[in-house]
Parts: structure tokens; C-alpha cells; sequence
């Protein structure tokens, strides 16, 4: 394929490379329509009550579908509520978090994974990211502990596994819990374990755009006794259950309605059982993606480090910036010129968002930071990977909302090498 100057380029009015949409990403069946539709039939949408009756851990969709997680997982409990938002904050609240105590988590994530904190009055302390995976880096971790530190909220960003064992050797002999939020990475691996059951308490998304979902919904999954009662209590209107419980140490007990209905746990089951092959199938075209990319200078393309695997909820590039004279964002419009879809530059820095500068999550005097700690920091600088990456240098092809073929890698790679011959970026 020959271009020749600028005028080639959609950018300017030449013609675009990729003339047709990829196909939408749609992981719901007709297994899930009859599901659906059985549940429907029998008229039991919820058998959730409050307190501690037969129906205070849901009903019969609800029971199989966690039965069939924890076997999934190989954990001791799975725990489903109505969204993986809420599975955080009852992981949160189930691990004793007091008023003014600390935890560290990602500027890289979904905002949840700050907020849940926040939603029990603790301050949220950002680590840095690892240049490599995008994920929490235990190094920064290891500088962010204070005597305030009760744990970590770490994120197994755009599908790949955070590094357990360096968090782990970092709080090695402390009190301080681990959470792992692995809502974008459902079935990966870890030295041969799965990502998210590694922790104390973990948990994984099923959003609608996820690699597979039931609308709403999470899943929350522990092999501890304490705080799986917990989460459940947390889910499902706690105060009205603790009256066979008093002896125990129950705290942070102001429950909700975080509960799922048996339609999605009906959906789930079916879900679930195609989540291996929808990510072979995946990882597959990603695997000559990677292959294809490779071949464009100054371009980092992702690849699973040696002990972990990976899911590919994002596809996650880097260029390399200093190198090329041209910046992202036309760069960037050049390649979406050309019909490339689903890119976005840069990710999130968390810190960066208005609550957290301005310090308002609670009512207008900077509460709970006014309280415990008005002296924390959330200025730029404080995460230098990550805003760097996010300003500069990151470019996420949000790969989790197509379907993408062998002929569309192709056309994802001509469409790469047409914008960079003519830019003579070679």
C-alpha cells in the first residue's frame, strides 16, 4: 500500500481506511433469554427479606448462582449484589474500617475504588502505577504507609493481575487488610491462581459492558468466614439482623440494599458459563494484534507479564512520545480519521477529580478530611507515572465494546502503518 503526502490522510480529505463500523460486543444469548423468561414465568423476580429468616440470603437463582461462583473461583464464599460499586463498599465496611483511617489505593481505576473509602470516612491515599502493567506499584505503596494505614484497595486494571506477592511483601507483618478490585479482570491468572481471590476480599464487575454481565452486578468473594457474614449483613439491611449477634465483633452495620435479583443470577449462571471462551476467543486475536503493532515504531504494545495472564478489557498502548514530533491528540484524530474507533487518550488519575482537589465529599466544609486529615495530599505531582501516562504517552483502544475479527486486526494495522508513512513517522 503506497501513499504518498498528507492529502492521503482522512485527516485532510483523502479517503478513510476503515469504511464500516466493527461489530457491537454482545455477550447475551438465547440461553439468557430462557433464563430470564423462567424466572419470569415463575414470579419470584426476588426472595430477598430483611433480617434473619429463610429468604435473608435470597432465593433460588441467587443460592445457585453463588454455589456455582465460589466453585468458579475456588473460593470458600461468592457473594452476589446488584453492583461490583456496591461489592466495594460492603468489602470496605467488612473489614473494620474506623472514622480517619487510611487506605491506599490507585489513581487508575474506576472512581469506586476511591470512593468506597470515602463512604466509611476513611481517607484515600493514591500510589503510584507500574510503567509496565498500569497497575498499583508496591514500591510507591511501600512509601504511602503511615501508622494510619488499615489497607489496600488494589486494582487488576484493563484485565491483568496487579503484583499480589510484592503488596503482599510490602504489609508482610502488618494489620494491614488487602482488597483487589478486579472488576475488569474476571478470569485471569496469577502464578496459576485466579486474579481477585488472592486477597482478603476481592470481587469482579458484571456492568454491562464487561466481558460478560448481567445488566448490573458484582460479585464479592472471600475465604474468610467473618467477612463474607459481613458483607452479606452489609448487603442486605444489616441492623435488622444483628439480634443473634451481639457476642460477635460486628461493626461498621449500617446495611443497604445492595441486592441482586434472581433475573440477573439466572443471566449469570448462563453468563459464566461461556467466560472461558469468550476470553480465548479474545486473547487469540489480541495475541496477532500484538503481533501486527509490534511492527510500528515508537509504539508500546501491552504483554502479560511472565507469572500473569491476561483478559483484555482495554487494550492499552503507549507511544513513545519524546521520539515522535507530532503530538497525541493528532496522532490520535489522524487514526480516528481513518475509521478507527474506540480510542481514548489517556485513562484517569482519580486524585485529580474535583472531590479530591477541593476536598468536598461530604457537605461544604471538607468533611471527613477537615476532621482527620486536612493535611493530605491530592496535588499534581504526587502519582508522576500515572499523570504522565494520562497527559502524554497513553492511548486505550476500549477493545471490550467490539467484536473484533481477524480481517478487523488487519485493518487496525494498515490503518496504524497508513497514518505513520505519511507522517513519516518510520
Amino acid at each position: 500500500m503506497k501513499f504518498y503526502n498528507k492529502n492521503d490522510l482522512a485527516f485532510y480529505g483523502g479517503s478513510k481506511l476503515i469504511k464500516k463500523n466493527f461489530k457491537k460486543y454482545n455477550s447475551i444469548g438465547k440461553e439468557e433469554l430462557t433464563a430470564a423468561t423462567r424466572v419470569i414465568k415463575s414470579g419470584k423476580l426476588s426472595s430477598f427479606i430483611a433480617g434473619d429468616g429463610k429468604n435473608s440470603q435470597g432465593g433460588y437463582y441467587i443460592n445457585k448462582f453463588e454455589n456455582y461462583l465460589a466453585r468458579f473461583y475456588k473460593v470458600k464464599h461468592a457473594i452476589t449484589l446488584n453492583s461490583w460499586t456496591s461489592g466495594l463498599i460492603a468489602a470496605v465496611g467488612a473489614i473494620d474500617v474506623n472514622p480517619g483511617d487510611e487506605i491506599i489505593t490507585t489513581p487508575w481505576s474506576m472512581c469506586a475504588s476511591a470512593t468506597a473509602i470515602l463512604h466509611w470516612n476513611a481517607i484515600p491515599v493514591f500510589a503510584d502505577i507500574d510503567r509496565k502493567t498500569f497497575n498499583i506499584d508496591p514500591e510507591s505503596i511501600k512509601k504511602k504507609i503511615t501508622k494510619k494505614t488499615v489497607a489496600i484497595i488494589a486494582a487488576d486494571i484493563f484485565g491483568q493481575s496487579c503484583n499480589i506477592d510484592g503488596i503482599k511483601k510490602v504489609i508482610k507483618g502488618t494489620k494491614i487488610k488487602l482488597i483487589t478490585d478486579s472488576a475488569q479482570s474476571p478470569y485471569s491468572f496469577y502464578n496459576g491462581k485466579i486474579t481477585g481471590t488472592l486477597s482478603d476480599i476481592g470481587g469482579f464487575s458484571l456492568n454491562y459492558h464487561k466481558h460478560i454481565n448481567t445488566g448490573e452486578g458484582g460479585v464479592v468473594v472471600t475465604n474468610s468466614d467473618l467477612l463474607a457474614k459481613k458483607v452479606r449483613l452489609i448487603r442486605n439491611h444489616a441492623e435488622a439482623a444483628l439480634k443473634n449477634d451481639s457476642k460477635k465483633k460486628l461493626i461498621n452495620m449500617l446495611g443497604y440494599n445492595f441486592r441482586m435479583g434472581e433475573i440477573e443470577a439466572a443471566i449469570g449462571i448462563e453468563q459464566y458459563k461461556k467466560l472461558k471462551k469468550i476470553i480465548k476467543n479474545r486473547n487469540k486475536v489480541i495475541s496477532l494484534l500484538n503481533k501486527k503493532l509490534k511492527k510500528i515504531p515508537f509504539l508500546l504494545t501491552p504483554s502479560a507479564h511472565e507469572s500473569f495472564s491476561h483478559n483484555y478489557y482495554i487494550y492499552p498502548i503507549l507511544l513513545d512520545w519524546k521520539k515522535i514530533k507530532y503530538s497525541r491528540a493528532f496522532l490520535v484524530n489522524c487514526l480516528k480519521s481513518e475509521g478507527l474507533q474506540g480510542l481514548v487518550e489517556g485513562y484517569i488519575n482519580i486524585h485529580l477529580l474535583p472531590m479530591y482537589q477541593k476536598k468536598i465529599a461530604y457537605g461544604a466544609k471538607g468533611f471527613p478530611w477537615s476532621i482527620y486529615n486536612d493535611k493530605i495530599n491530592y496535588k499534581k505531582g504526587i502519582c508522576p507515572v500515572a499523570e504522565e501516562m494520562h497527559d502524554k504517552s497513553f492511548i486505550a483502544f476500549q477493545i471490550c465494546l467490539f467484536e473484533i475479527s481477524i480481517k478487523d486486526v488487519e485493518l487496525i494495522f494498515k490503518t496504524f502503518e497508513k497514518v505513520w508513512k505519511i507522517l513519516k513517522i518510520y
